[in-house]
C-alpha cells in the first residue's frame, strides 16, 4: 500500500510530514514523493501548448509552469520527509522527472523508484533509473501495449530485475467504468512480473476489485482532507479512507487464495448437514423401497440423494423405523 503525496503538502512541510505520519498510522507501507521542479518539467513559455486548455481538466487554463510550482516537493525537503518515514517504519520513495533528480535521489540510498505515467515513454529516463538496480515500479496509464513492452525492455536491459507494473488511468478523477481492470491478469501473464493499481478513482471499490484480479500492489494519494484544497485534494483519500482501504484490501487479498474446488478445512463439519436418503415410514425386512416411504432429508448420513431411483423397488433387508438413515447395506440386489 503506496500513500502518494504529490502535491498535497500545499507547500508546507508541517502538512507534509503530517501526512507521513498518517500514512503510517492507516497502515501504509510505503509513501511516495515525486522529485522534480518547474525547470526540469517544462517551460515557462508563452505559447498556448504550454497552458492546459482540456475543458475537463481540473488545471484547466494553467500554465504547466504555474501547476508545477505549486505541487512540487522542494528538493530541500526531501532528507527530513525520508528520515521521517523512516523512523516511523515505512519506505520513502520517490518519482523522479529527469536524471539530476536520479542522482539526488541516490544520494538519499532511495530503496526503489517510480516511473509516472507521462514518462513511461521516456526511455532515456527509464534506463538512467534501472541502471541504479533498485526496484522500479512503473504507472501504465496512456500505454500502448507496444509502448509497455519497450519500456520494460529498457528497464531490464540496462540492470532492472525487478520491476512492477500499475495499471492506471491516467484522468483526475479517474471514473470506475474507465479502469479496465481486466487488462490485470493480461499484464501479468505478458510481462512476468508483479502487477498493481495506481487509482485515482474516489472509494476503495476499484482498489478492492484489482486485489481479486491479482495486484500486489495499490497507490493512492493521500491528503489530511479534500476541504483543504491543493492542485490534488479532489482524487485523494482522506486517512481514515486509507486505513479502511488497507484493512479491505488486505482481506481481499486473503479471500482471493487459489484454485481451489471441495470443501475447506473448516468446511469439512458442514458435510454433516447435505442430504441423505430416510426411512419416513416403518419398513418392515422385505418391503420395498417407494416414494412414499423414503424421503431425501438433512443431514448427511445415509445413501446420497443421486442414489434414490436406484433404490425405489428393491427390498429392505432389515426393518426400518421412521427417522432411520437407509444404508447401502440395507438394500436388497444393489449395485
Amino acid at each position: 500500500m503506496i500513500a502518494e503525496m504529490s502535491g498535497n503538502h500545499n507547500g508546507s512541510i508541517d502538512r507534509a510530514l503530517a501526512i507521513i505520519e498518517h500514512a503510517a498510522e492507516a497502515g501504509a507501507s510505503a509513501v511516495k514523493f515525486q522529485t522534480y521542479t518547474p525547470d526540469t518539467m517544462t517551460l515557462d513559455g508563452p505559447q498556448e501548448h504550454f497552458r492546459i486548455s482540456n475543458p475537463d481538466s481540473l488545471w484547466q487554463s494553467r500554465s504547466l509552469y504555474d501547476l508545477y510550482s505549486e505541487a512540487s516537493t522542494p528538493w530541500e525537503w526531501h532528507e527530513t520527509l525520508f528520515k521521517k518515514a523512516r523512523s516511523l517504519g515505512i519506505v520513502p520513495f520517490s518519482t523522479p522527472f529527469d536524471a539530476s533528480a536520479v542522482a539526488f535521489l541516490e544520494n538519499l540510498d532511495a530503496e526503489l523508484y517510480k516511473i509516472a505515467s507521462f514518462e513511461n515513454t521516456d526511455l532515456p529516463l527509464i534506463a538512467e533509473v534501472s541502471k541504479t538496480g533498485k526496484p522500479v515500479i512503473i504507472s501504465i496509464g496512456l500505454a500502448s501495449l507496444a509502448e509497455i513492452q519497450e519500456a520494460v525492455q529498457t528497464a531490464r536491459d540496462n540492470g532492472c530485475a525487478d520491476i512492477a507494473l500499475l495499471k492506471t488511468t491516467s484522468a483526475y478523477p479517474a471514473r470506475p467504468e474507465e479502469a479496465n481492470l481486466a487488462t490485470i491478469p493480461e499484464m501479468i501473464e505478458l510481462f512476468d512480473c508483479t502487477v498493481g493499481i495506481s487509482d485515482h478513482t474516489l472509494g476503495n471499490g476499484v482498489s478492492i476489485a484489482a486485489v481479486g484480479l491479482g495486484a500486489k500492489i495499490i497507490e493512492k494519494h493521500l491528503t489530511l482532507s479534500r476541504e483543504d484544497g491543493g492542485v490534488d485534494s479532489q482524487f485523494s483519500c482522506n486517512p481514515e479512507e486509507l486505513a479502511r482501504l488497507v484493512e479491505e484490501a488486505g482481506q481481499a487479498s486473503l479471500a482471493r487464495g487459489g484454485v481451489f474446488f471441495g470443501p475447506t478445512k473448516r468446511e469439512e463439519a458442514s458435510l454433516m448437514f447435505r442430504r441423505s436418503i430416510f426411512a419416513i415410514r416403518p419398513i418392515r425386512q422385505g418391503e420395498l423401497f417407494t416414494a412414499e416411504n423414503t424421503r431425501i432429508l438433512r443431514p448427511n448420513v445415509g445413501m446420497q440423494p443421486k442414489q434414490l431411483k436406484e433404490l425405489f423397488g428393491k427390498a429392505a433387508l432389515r426393518d426400518l423405523v421412521p427417522g432411520d438413515p437407509v444404508q447401502e447395506g440395507d438394500v436388497a440386489g444393489l449395485n
